[in-house]
């Protein structure tokens, strides 16, 4: 260690069991937490200062045993060996002890210097589980304090603890003769099973009872993928209805600045290619971006994170688990998609949850057919351009929710036949076996959620999109004004691949949009906007009505617009997430293949779309 004050203190214990929550509370660190196994997936550090000491607190990822079965044992198990830890904190459930003290005493065979975190002592009291904790610490031989980390209790009598075992003022003694060497495991769950006994008094009705009825519903064979698919509809309907006037609102407002802006430079006198280069190019697109990406986000963000406290994620993972087998694939990759909504990056970061290098590669691969945020704005923003006002009414925001849904089961649909196309081909093998935890269920906390989903999630994805888009704006700009002969740059660029493009029912501008955009996801629409402002008048697009005439005026049809939208589902990860890929499997083979594989399918399909849009509108 680097001096004398600072000692290392290492947090394991179970997934689900508010960890990596203690972690963030102690080292004041947004480590996100989610309710799904192996979320924690390598060591996050911080530091706690406590009674004049720098504590280095290092956050194992979450694992059942550290038999080193699987990447989060091994990292577990080799941290706690030769991390050079001072102590080692265990953070358990309260309402489920017998499970996690098996851990426990693997924990305490391994180090003496062992502290027992009983953590969620509020979900315990609200399912009227009470727990003796020193007659725990008597039983185990080491000390033990209670806490709810989510509302902060405990957690100074927890350090305290950890002070004075790390300073030798309390002396463990761990309880390690009652196994039986030849059948450890057995003695370890039989022993587990004592001590919860002894220690956890049955009083009451247990609550979890709730949890079983919920479950009963939630995840029937009939009823969880009917459901799972309604409350995706919800989060999408309420994300679309809620965002189209604060879209409008921005559009009007950005665009106003941005005509302040412009009798600011005409003032100044400044030459016309600065105007055009910082407001035409530069503000603009980050107004669209700003105005487009902003309010879905800030809604979607939130609902999905209030069903990941909820504890609903596991749920999804036990439902799509049947349909991975039969693709030969890994269940876990459920919760790598669910992760990818996020970021597909992220996504790829969580398939290291999947124990088979086989199926976590498959799970890698296919992970790019679920969007990530950068492309649900252009997906909400084309269906609001395109499909509300067809049929009228109430039915605009539902038919927009049932395309939207639409496309991203196509997309679950995808990743379930190219997950069986591999494992039948380049990626042989069988489905592997998997122990998924369904956590209980849990009250979000609403407030919490909002906050974290707003600067955690939103803001740091918006101001991404606006550091890639401020540039593209630039660069589109020249683009579309350094003219060679007497056409522009941009012009050449889309008229070279405009023929292969009609064949997928795009055109030039849009297919040179998406690779233009590779950088990230997010500039995909405002590159198409500048491309197409460079053909014709320079609007200020203060509306998604303004917006869909510049798109009609330069030949947008229905099947255009759906031909988008299939090949913003189906395309190349954006350059964040194939440096991720490369970093996790450490081959560019792998790397070329996870893009190769999502531009194929959406190529092919964008094709089908179109050709037989074309033929339906020979024939009728």
């Amino acid at each position: 260690m680097e001096n004398n004050s600072n000692r290392v203190i290492a947090l394991a214990g179970n997934p689900n069991v508010g960890k990596s929550t203690v972690f963030n509370h102690l080292t004041g660190m947004k480590q996100h937490t989610g309710n799904w196994p192996g979320k924690t997936v390598v060591n996050a550090k911080g530091i706690h200062r406590f009674r004049g000491h720098n504590y280095i607190l290092v956050d194992l990822p979450g694992t059942y045993s550290i038999m080193a079965h699987s990447a989060e044992e091994e990292i577990a198990r080799d941290f706690i060996l030769h991390g050079e830890t001072d102590a080692t904190v265990v953070v358990c459930d309260a309402t489920c002890l017998e499970r996690n003290l098996n851990l426990v005493l693997q924990i305490i065979e391994l180090t003496p210097n062992v502290i027992v975190c009983v953590n969620l002592l509020d979900e315990a009291k609200k399912k009227k589980i009470s727990i003796d904790l020193s007659a725990l610490e008597r039983e185990l031989g080491v000390p033990v304090a209670g806490t709810n980390a989510r509302g902060g209790k405990g957690l100074t009598e927890l350090m305290e603890k950890v002070a004075a075992v790390c300073a030798g003022e309390i002396k463990t003694a761990p309880s390690k003769g009652r196994f039986d060497t030849d059948e450890e495991l057995i003695r370890h769950w039989q022993f587990a099973e004592e001590i919860a006994a002894s220690v956890t008094p049955y009083s009451g009705v247990n609550l979890s009872k709730r949890d079983r009825k919920l479950d009963r519903i939630l995840t029937n064979k009939l009823t969880g993928i009917p459901i799972m698919l309604a409350l995706l509809c919800a989060v999408f309907w309420l994300t679309i209805t809620g965002a189209e006037y604060p879209s409008e609102a921005l559009f009007a407002g950005l665009f106003r600045f941005g005509d302040l802006l412009t009798d600011f430079f005409l003032r100044l006198g400044t030459p016309e290619w600065v105007h055009g280069v910082l407001v035409l190019g530069v503000y603009r697109v980050l107004a669209w971006v700003v105005a487009v990406m902003l309010p879905p986000m800030a809604i979607f963000f939130p609902l999905f994170t209030l069903l990941e406290d909820f504890g609903y994620l596991p749920r999804v993972a036990f439902n799509l688990d049947h349909h991975f087998k039969k693709a030969k694939a890994c269940g876990k990759q459920a919760l790598t998609m669910c992760m990818g909504f996020g970021c597909n990056a992220a996504g790829v970061i969580g398939c290291r949850i999947i124990d088979s290098p086989r199926e976590r590669l498959i799970a890698i691969i296919t992970n790019n057919f679920v969007p990530c945020n950068g492309r649900f704005p252009t997906l909400i923003a084309i269906i609001s351009m395109f499909f509300v006002g067809v049929v009228g009414g109430v039915f605009d925001t539902l038919l927009s929710t049932l395309i939207l849904t639409g496309v991203i089961v196509l997309g679950i649909v995808l990743t379930f036949w190219v997950s069986r196309f591999l494992s039948g081909t380049i990626l042989k093998g069988e489905a592997s076996s998997f122990t998924l935890e369904l956590p209980p269920y849990r009250t979000p906390q609403i407030g919490r959620v909002i906050i974290r989903s707003i600067f955690d999630r939103t803001l740091f994805v918006l101001g991404r999109a606006v550091i890639v888009a401020a540039p593209a704006g630039l660069v589109i700009w020249l683009l579309a004004n350094i003219t060679a002969g007497d056409t522009s740059l941009l012009n050449h660029c889309s008229s070279f691949l405009d023929p292969f493009a009609r064949l997928l029912g795009l055109d030039g501008v849009i297919l040179l949009a998406f690779i233009l955009g590779f950088p990230a996801n997010e500039i995909v629409f405002p590159i198409i906007i500048m491309a197409y402002m460079s053909t014709g008048s320079i609007l200020e697009l203060d509306s998604l009505a303004e917006l869909r005439s510049l798109l009609t005026e330069n030949g947008w049809t229905t099947v255009t617009a759906v031909s988008t939208m299939l090949f913003c589902l189906c395309h190349w990860p954006c350059s964040t997430t194939c440096l991720t890929i490369k970093k996790e499997t450490g081959s560019i083979k792998w790397t070329a293949l996870s893009m190769i594989v999502p531009t194929v399918i959406g190529l092919l399909v964008c094709f089908l779309f179109a050709t037989a849009a074309r033929l339906f509108f020979t024939l009728f």
